[in-house]
């Protein structure tokens, strides 16, 4: 069965009903990501870019594992993912398929509308969205309010949003009907993916060859602030490691402000703060994955100039917290953060490896005028035991503004 989004009560009010009488079997079947796979080439979709999301990490996983590098390209943000597939329809006359998290689709309405929409350059593509924060399903309070609103989003941009069936033979309606939309609306079409939709498709494990986890690079760090430091940690594990090691040592939460969502913009919530607390350090806790999706930010804190504005970026190389899909800054002999820093006016930057490394630059980091920022190279790993915080974000933000005098 095709299942549509219905935005009046009464119809909702039926597909809720309908939910619920699904048999318990039906419940637990799974859809195969190369079966779906096969269906979407099947249509001509053979490009493929977007960010990754935990909902569809065994399907990212399959594409990345057995679709050419040619042909997908994991994007730093997901604008610059619909980007990315409106130039491959430009070039090629096909539609792409963007995958993202539904977090995510924020960053896309502008492209969507001011480039792909019909009523502009009228450019096909198919959205896989990862449906986070689905009503009346459990989910981490940083998705809550987008989850409620996702398929109103999709139906104020006029693009028509289905949820991925679990079923094969419904499954192949859904992408007939996106072919029929790419071939007379010539439009982006959407398809929302619930949780536990696909089956599971491992992903080969990321080499690096480095001595520090993140989690023990973050503990050694942490020691080494002073407690009249603010952090603002970044969106994922990071924060979530940091959040049981103030547990562990028997500590509030009050001296940093753990950024569960808007990724990306710890670095400008960072530099907020710095501007407007100019006698205390102000130390960002950033992820790769985090940093590339609004790399922009670099210019700003680099021509703000704050002097104690400290930057540093845990690179694992990885998206760890939704699957373990390489970033762009995994390409450790090509890529660099302290390059981009220095060219965006960072004052000084640093890099460690190992544990000596980084207790030594991170000392240094603190004694610089800033902008100054630390990049430590990591392997990719984390404990599958890791829990979450168990303070909401309201209380957080409160604690962390009574600490820092800002109430």
């Amino acid at each position: 069965m095709t299942r549509h989004i219905f935005t009046h009560p009464v119809m909702q009010r039926v597909y809720s009903f309908a939910i619920r009488r699904m048999s318990s079997d039906a419940k637990q079947m799974k859809l195969s990501p190369a079966f779906f796979h096969q269906c979407v080439t099947d249509i001509g979709v053979n490009f493929f870019t977007g960010v990754p999301d935990s909902l569809l990490s065994d399907y990212c996983a399959y594409v990345q594992v057995n679709v050419p590098e040619t042909d997908h390209i994991i994007a730093g943000n997901e604008g610059s993912a619909v980007g990315l597939a409106a130039g491959y329809h430009l070039a090629t006359g096909h539609p792409g398929l963007v995958y993202l998290q539904n977090s995510g689709l924020g960053n896309t309405v502008n492209p969507l509308m001011s480039l792909t929409s019909s009523k502009v350059y009228s450019i096909p593509m198919l959205l896989l969205i990862g449906w986070r924060g689905q009503p009346g399903v459990k989910d981490e309070p940083q998705h809550f309010a987008q989850g409620q609103i996702t398929p109103d989003m999709l139906n104020l941009m006029d693009i028509p949003c289905r949820i991925l069936p679990k079923d094969e033979t419904a499954v192949k309606k859904v992408i007939q009907e996106a072919d029929q939309h790419f071939k007379t609306k010539k439009s982006p079409f959407s398809i929302l993916v619930e949780a536990s939709t696909f089956s599971k498709y491992k992903l080969p494990q990321l080499q690096a060859n480095f001595p520090l986890l993140r989690e023990e690079a973050l503990n050694t760090v942490v020691d080494i602030l002073d407690d009249t430091d603010i952090i603002v940690a970044t969106t994922g594990k990071l924060s979530r490691e940091l959040f049981e090691y103030r547990e562990a040592k028997g500590e509030g939460h009050e001296k940093e402000f753990l950024t569960v969502g808007s990724m990306g913009h710890a670095s400008s919530i960072a530099l907020g703060i710095a501007n407007f607390q100019p006698h205390r350090k102000v130390v960002c806790l950033d992820g790769d994955g985090a940093a590339l999706m609004h790399l922009g930010a670099f210019s700003t804190v680099g021509q703000r100039g704050p002097s104690n504005f400290k930057h540093i970026i845990f690179n694992n190389g990885c998206h760890d917290s939704v699957g373990g899909q390489p970033t762009e800054a995994s390409h450790h002999d090509t890529f660099s953060f302290g390059g981009v820093a220095r060219a965006c006016g960072y004052r000084k930057t640093l890099v460690a490896e190992t544990r000596d490394e980084l207790v030594t630059t991170t000392r240094q980091l603190l004694e610089t005028p800033g902008p100054v920022l630390l990049e430590i190279k990591l392997s990719v790993g984390s404990r599958g035991n890791l829990g979450r915080p168990t303070r909401t974000p309201i209380e957080n933000k409160s604690d962390f503004m009574e600490h820092i005098g800002s109430v």
